[in-house]
């Protein structure tokens, strides 16, 4: 769960401080892992996935902290942590 966990942190360093523009062509990709990590969140404690609501941009970040916390607060095994972690990474590579 660390590796997520750090993860997440490094993702959120990198992308805090955009602004509007920045984001305009990173946010779809962005909002993809927020999906992501909801669905992982859900699949883990027996809920239905649904999905997560398109916000402005500027708000991608707090989706990813809620996501992200949701997500270890379900506790799954450590497969679907290695998957989020991945999925993560994956999103930090293709925004460099």
């Amino acid at each position: 769960m660390t590796d997520f966990a750090a993860a997440i942190d490094r993702l959120l360093n990198q992308v805090r401080h955009w602004q509007q523009p920045r984001w305009r062509s990173h946010a779809p990709a962005t909002h993809e892992l927020v999906q992501r990590l909801a669905d992982l969140a859900a699949d883990a404690e027996g809920r239905p996935r649904r999905p997560v609501p398109r916000e402005h941009d500027m708000v991608l970040p707090d989706q990813i902290r809620v996501m992200a916390d949701d997500l270890l607060a379900a506790d799954p095994p450590p497969s679907v942590m290695a998957e989020a972690a991945e999925a993560v990474a994956a999103l930090r590579a293709a925004l460099r």
